[in-house]
């Protein structure tokens, strides 16, 4: 059975425009193989509705975004389990052994729905990385490469 994964904003944006990026993920990880698997917290639908408002994506490709997005669990942010996630990922930021590590509320709650749901973060972006290993197991793709670095 594959594993499943939180999903960030940017991650899930690659595998949706479906170009090389999104399918080196896909090929990486499987995750298209069973979408139903793999969690999204509400603030990626956020991200990505500013994104299509942002960019005026017409009707067709915001239904489609729709119907990614509807095939993924989604995580909401009104659990005492999130927010008890919430505050450990920002503990974290905070002791980090070079110094405070600044991250944005978006990114704090994707971590934290990473956190709550005991699966591990697939990103393109390198916010995470000084989570990896400390509270979550991050996969960080890099966009260059169109792999994580270790693959």
């Amino acid at each position: 059975m594959n594993p499943s994964y939180v999903l960030d904003t940017s991650a899930l944006l690659s595998l949706i425009r479906g170009k090389e990026l999104g399918e080196q993920i896909d090929s990486a990880f499987g995750l298209r193989q069973a979408m139903h698997r793999h969690i999204v917290s509400i603030v990626t639908h956020a991200e990505l509705a500013v994104l299509a408002d942002r960019n005026g994506w017409g009707d067709a490709r915001r239904k489609s975004l729709d119907e990614a997005l509807g095939q993924l669990v989604t995580v909401n942010i009104d659990s005492q389990a999130l927010i008890d996630a919430y505050v450990r990922v920002e503990t974290v930021c905070r002791n980090v052994q070079a110094g405070d590590r600044i991250m944005g509320d978006n990114d704090m709650w994707i971590a934290a729905t990473s956190l709550a749901s005991g699966q591990p973060l697939i990103t393109t972006d390198k916010d995470f990385n000084h989570l990896n290993g400390a509270l979550i197991l991050v996969h960080w793709i890099d966009p260059a490469l169109g792999r994580p670095p270790a693959l």
